[in-house]
């Protein structure tokens, strides 16, 4: 007897439709799988076989033949292991069901019976809405995060027998749901806070700047002036993730296996901090068949490289494409993938390779342009500010005078966010003003005559290049929106400028 299962499979970031036919015939006993399966899915008939056995269920004996369609698509991971055991049991006539067509099923199966979590369950359900299922039969573990989809039944089922009993209709499960407008009132309470950092209120302004307006920023000072600490602050003043922004990050996190078991959605913006001896395959994805790298997992939060020269400069460069267009292209043989890579960079570095400001360093200047020159012109000049982090004086360190909380700061970013969110209304694909591109830059960026001669004469002062000059027209923009003016200032340059001058005075 034939019997078809709906399943699906996560191709990149995105769930396709995957058929489990199951064919149950005469001759000698064996189970063939075939629709190109990796190593993972050709066992999973070792552990089917014995999960029935263990549920109460028969061995059916004979040839059964297993195609996973579409065949020219490689299959992989321990998911199609529940989809099969079932297309098993409805080949052999072990259950009499017509639900299996209503429903796309995924889950691993332990030996005992009982269903495992898996990876990519929210894309799957994603796709299940989108194919017009009535619903998802998933490992109970992964149902709060299907159930993030709405309109959609999440079934979560324990074992094998119990989803078999569900199909047949001898019991009733309930299914999953989840309060999504409860998941993001919960209050946003950190541990770092911004009110904890004694001094460095021009850094924490750049931090604010970057903040409102998406920007990338470098901290440059000598160790143990808190750039780490700074930079781990700044998720706190950060605005709130949209629906849809959480939709994205949690399908992400989901694939690569970094959702908790029992999570929904991923509410509060990511912060990754890859090592310095992260690889290029790490850094940006990739493999054999390409997975999400560190700066997908950022995607909408924040990337943060400590010691920004120590990390190989074939690594650093391969972050410009993604820095520039907000996303990462990754070919192999198997094919191409594009994964999401909307994130703001925070990199930290000292100036010298001694720790000191160059006119302190004992390094000669061969030995301190070795060390800067490990930063490439073209990748500086993709990072919006470049900001010094000086020594904290020892009255602020002492002293009982703190700063303003996160909380404070946040809600300045969130009103200057909401002023570019309106100011983009007719342009979806920009979110904040680090993402303008050159049009957008000539509609809302534009100078009057005096302003103009001001970024004129710092363009060459400093030999700024044409992409800095962008960025501090970005970075002007959002000074302004911070400050509530519907147009760009002297003052708003100026600030703008002083934030981009510090790189030439090292590298120039």
């Amino acid at each position: 007897m034939l019997a078809r299962v709906c399943s699906a499979a996560v191709n990149g970031i995105e769930a396709y439709p995957v058929e489990v036919e199951v064919n149950a015939g005469y001759g000698e006993t064996i189970i063939v799988i075939v629709g190109l399966p990796d190593a993972a899915v050709k066992e999973s008939r070792d552990r089917v076989t014995t999960a029935m056995t263990n549920s109460g269920f028969k061995f059916s004996y004979g040839r059964t033949t297993i195609n996973l369609a579409p065949a020219d698509v490689k299959k992989e991971g321990p998911s199609f292991d529940l989809p099969i055991a079932l297309g098993m049991l409805a080949a052999s006539e072990q259950i009499e069901t017509d639900q299996l067509d209503n429903f796309i099923v995924v889950g691993e199966l332990a030996l005992t019976g009982a269903v495992r979590s898996c990876k990519g369950v929210l894309a799957v359900a994603l796709r299940a809405k989108t194919e017009g299922k009535i619903g998802v039969l998933v490992p109970a573990g992964n149902a709060a995060e299907a159930a993030v989809v709405d309109g959609l039944q999440v079934i979560p089922v324990q074992n094998l027998r119990e989803a078999a009993q569900f199909l047949e209709g001898e019991i009733r499960i309930t299914p999953t749901k989840v309060d999504v407008a409860k998941l993001f009132d919960q209050p946003m309470e950190d541990d770092a806070d911004f009110a904890e950092v004694k001094g460095q209120e021009s850094v924490k302004r750049a931090l604010e700047i970057a903040a409102a307006g998406g920007h990338n920023v470098l901290l440059i000072g000598p160790p143990g002036t808190g750039k780490s600490m700074l930079a781990k602050r700044l998720g706190s003043i950060l605005p709130p993730l949209t629906l849809a922004e959480a939709l994205e990050t949690t399908k992400i996190h989901s694939i690569v296996g970094l959702l908790p078991a029992g999570v929904g959605l991923v509410t509060r913006r990511p912060f990754r901090a890859p090592h310095h001896t992260a690889s290029d395959a790490g850094l940006l994805g990739g493999n054999i068949n390409p997975t999400p790298g560190e700066i997908s997992l950022a995607h909408h939060g924040v990337l943060f490289l400590d010691e920004l020269p120590e990390f190989k400069r074939s690594v650093l460069e391969t972050m410009r494409q993604p820095l520039e267009e907000g996303k990462v292209t990754i070919s192999r043989a198997a094919g191409t993938m594009t994964f999401p890579a909307q994130f703001m960079l925070v990199a930290a570095m000292n100036p010298t390779p001694d720790g000191k400001m160059p006119h302190e360093s004992k390094s000669s200047p061969r030995e301190i342009q070795n060390y800067l020159s490990r930063i490439s012109g073209p990748l500086l000049d993709r990072i919006d500010l470049h900001v010094e982090v000086p020594p904290v004086k020892f009255r602020e360190i002492s002293g009982e005078r703190t700063g303003e909380t996160s909380a404070q700061i946040r809600a300045r970013v969130v009103a200057a966010r909401q002023r570019q969110q309106q100011r983009f209304a007719a342009k979806p694909r920009i979110t904040c003003n680090a993402r303008m591109g050159t049009k957008e830059i000539k509609e809302f960026c534009a100078l009057d005559e005096p302003t103009r001669e001001l970024l004129k004469n710092a363009m060459t002062e400093y030999n700024l290049s044409a992409r800095a000059y962008d960025r501090i027209l970005k970075v002007a923009r959002t000074i302004a929106d911070l400050a509530a003016a519907a147009t760009i200032s002297s003052d708003h340059i100026s600030e703008a400028i002083q934030l981009r001058s510090l790189d030439r005075q090292l590298w120039g």
